[in-house]
């Protein structure tokens, strides 16, 4: 089975992908298309997994990723580096051909970005922790640093966990009014004590709060389509020991 490759209308022109799990090598509980080196996952596995994933999307290009750390952190890509020497980040942005940036997911928010007449691309991971604290921001802003302009930059978020799918407490939405009153849109009323997150809407607010005026929302969610994707969330629920993460990729 082939590696399924799902773009976005607004990266049209531009190397890109979200990958789910459908194509990989890997099996048991992390069947299919694991990228996630810090999984459990038979290591040699994760490798062809990888290098499947970046053909997919970008042939012969380099895939670079970071050690993810729910951080606000971006970092600007000049050359490839060790995948055991990952920089501490969640986002990266390049402009520099042969570079495929990788950004792991298994429920966060995987956002892509790019400026084409600059020639400038950027990768984001928007959990609700990097979200809230801006990571699409500094995103934009490390791009700007190499000749972007926010007003030409389109983005796409893609597969996620929906709000449907995702129960909150009343302290974590609490967090959110601080930050902004506004942010209560983001949260339905769930069982007592509740409320369902739509993280995707809120990653695409922050997004156009930042003056990008073409942003693409796939609405897939991670939690609900077990076939084609990683969850993270739906694992814990069943008490799985282990999970796989998926990667969304984009490059020039």
């Amino acid at each position: 089975m082939s590696v399924e490759v799902i773009r976005a209308p607004t990266l049209d022109g531009v190397a890109h992908g979200f990958l789910g799990r459908t194509g990989g090598v890997s099996t048991g509980i992390h069947a299919g298309l694991n990228v996630g080196i810090g999984s459990d996952d038979d290591a040699a596995a994760v490798a062809e997994n990888r290098r499947l994933a970046s053909e997919a999307v970008l042939p012969g290009a380099a895939l670079v990723t970071l050690y993810q750390i729910h951080s606000a952190d971006c970092v600007t890509v000049r050359a490839p580096f060790d995948a055991r020497l990952r920089p501490r980040a969640d986002a990266l942005v390049t402009d520099r051909p042969g570079l495929a940036l990788g950004i792991l997911t298994a429920d966060c928010a995987p956002v892509l970005l790019a400026d084409q007449v600059a020639g400038v691309v950027g990768a984001a991971h928007a959990g609700w922790k990097g979200a809230i604290g801006g990571v699409t921001d500094a995103t934009i802003l490390a791009m700007e640093a190499l000749g972007a302009k926010r007003e030409r930059i389109a983005a796409a978020i893609g597969p996620c966990i929906a709000r449907a799918s995702y129960e909150v407490d009343e302290a974590f939405a609490r967090r959110f009014d601080a930050h902004d009153r506004a942010n209560e849109r983001f949260f339905a009323e769930g069982r007592a004590g509740h409320f369902q997150f739509d993280l995707e809407a809120y990653v695409a607010h922050r997004l156009a709060s930042a003056g990008i005026g073409r942003v693409a929302l796939l609405g897939l969610d991670t939690y609900a389509d077990e076939a084609r994707f990683f969850s993270f969330r739906r694992a814990t629920h069943r008490g799985e020991p282990g999970y796989g993460r998926q990667v969304s990729v984009i490059g020039l």
